[in-house]
């Protein structure tokens, strides 16, 4: 199975910090995703993109970077002349969610990624390090595990709130101690409800961007066992 790193901003150590300096009217407008705020932003890249020659506005990422965080929009360059600041709920503006493109070589399309995911795994991988191994529990797939987080310190399991379903999505780890979030609950209500064609063999995350501000942030690849009609992980 491929090897799939996890790229955390290198301020997210700050997050929860910078977070507390904001008045509480403001904090509760910074963790909104409001869908006006990702129509404008929309609008300000396809801006920038027609004034520059397709060229899109995001910061450069390492060419292993995960795809759903491979393309964080890059605000200096479109605020103020495309938008005049960035949105309240974004992190350059104290929020909690990072703007992203994807699709961005057919359709580039604005997206919402949940940066508390990131606090909460940098805080796994963290305990991890301080036990000295990571806590295997159960396999479940190739290389991917459970984890047993009592053996860590915590006295419950830490959760995902996904932004898909709003249900509670695990954490999982590689063996090579890499942290994810495991969507196979929110695929397979997914599939269920999709009229779209399945491919075995594809990876069907995409599914879960129809109709939704958000991608599955620190996932991998998942397809679907044509048997079952169930997510499965897609092995690289």
């Amino acid at each position: 199975m491929r090897k799939i790193r996890i790229y955390l901003p290198f301020i997210l150590a700050s997050f929860i910090l910078t977070g507390c300096m904001y008045p509480e009217e403001n904090l509760v407008q910074n963790q909104v995703p409001y869908k006006d705020q990702v129509e404008s932003v929309q609008s300000a890249v396809n801006q920038f993109q027609a004034a520059n020659g397709g060229i899109l506005p995001i910061k450069t990422k390492d060419a292993e970077t995960p795809i759903y965080q491979k393309y964080p929009i890059d605000f200096p360059k479109i605020v103020p002349e495309y938008l005049a600041e960035p949105p309240g709920n974004s992190y350059e503006n104290g929020g909690i969610y990072q703007y992203v493109l994807v699709d961005v070589e057919t359709k580039p399309t604005v997206k919402l990624l949940d940066l508390r995911m990131a606090e909460t795994i940098r805080e796994i991988k963290q305990r991890i390090k301080a036990s000295g191994y990571p806590p295997f529990k159960k396999k479940i797939a190739d290389n991917l595990y459970t984890l047993d987080f009592k053996k860590i310190g915590y006295k419950e399991e830490p959760v995902a709130v996904s932004p898909f379903t709003g249900d509670n999505l695990h954490f999982i780890i590689s063996t090579d101690a890499e942290i994810y979030i495991d969507y196979r609950s929110d695929l397979f209500k997914t599939i269920k409800s999709s009229k779209q064609e399945i491919k075995e063999g594809e990876d069907i995350r995409y599914l879960l961007l129809d109709d939704s501000m958000f991608v599955p942030a620190y996932s991998l690849p998942y397809t679907i066992d044509m048997k079952t009609g169930e997510p499965i992980f897609l092995a690289k």
